[in-house]
């Protein structure tokens, strides 16, 4: 296994967001996942959703607005798997979530088989869509082919529930290795990062404000 050991799509933007931060946080573990209020929303929001899809449970009356969209979702046709944990091996093929030898994982909030299709759907409690990233559905897409080789085409879409949202994006198993080149090139600064224990920062406007490592000269704190 690499040095940087495995990734997934939250890892890898928080390292390219800043290196230094992500030294801090994900390598050195100085700063535990605290839970916020909307950390908190969003944790009950998934699994509200994924209660109604696979069990049928009504929704809580905090996200009955809700209702109609997912009387869509469960009303498509195809078998549906909720919250499920997919990993790739570095040579790209499936494998546990668990894995000693696993190199990505990654989570697909729903995803529905229908044949040689499938539909991706990522919930996302976000105020704005703005600057929504489409790399989370690129990645599950990529997790869909390798785990269920019989789709050929997967239809992913970021579903901004609370800015009443939605980011649609079309993959074909056929895009496979274009897809995934730039995750590679990706993982391989990741990586070096971990070699040459070299962790520059990226100040940005996030500094002051979000970020834990006040020891950085960037933070101002």
């Amino acid at each position: 296994m690499s040095s940087a050991g495995a990734w997934s799509f939250s890892r890898m933007k928080a390292f390219e967001t800043c290196p230094k931060q992500y030294y801090h946080v994900n390598v050195l573990k100085q700063f535990p996942f605290q839970e916020t209020e909307a950390t908190r929303y969003g944790t009950e929001f998934h699994k509200a959703c994924e209660e109604y899809i696979r069990d049928d449970k009504p929704l809580p009356p905090q996200f009955s607005f809700m209702q109609p969209t997912m009387e869509l979702l469960a009303a498509m046709p195809g078998e549906k798997h909720c919250e499920l944990k997919m990993g790739l091996t570095a040579d790209l093929e499936a494998c546990g979530f668990f894995d000693k030898n696993v190199w990505f994982r990654g989570i697909v909030d729903l995803l529905i088989i229908d044949g040689d299709k499938a539909r991706v759907v990522d919930y996302k409690t976000g105020k704005n869509a703005k600057y929504a990233d489409v790399g989370q559905l690129q990645l599950m897409a990529l997790s869909v082919f390798k785990h269920f080789p019989q789709v050929k085409k997967v239809k992913g879409a970021l579903l901004f529930t609370i800015a009443n949202d939605i980011v649609k994006q079309d993959y074909a198993v056929t895009d496979e290795g274009v897809l995934w080149k730039p995750w590679v090139m990706k993982y391989a600064a990741l990586e070096k990062a971990h070699d040459t224990n070299v962790w520059n920062p990226r100040p940005s406007g996030l500094c002051r404000k979000y970020c834990p490592v006040v020891e950085c000269a960037h933070n101002g704190s």
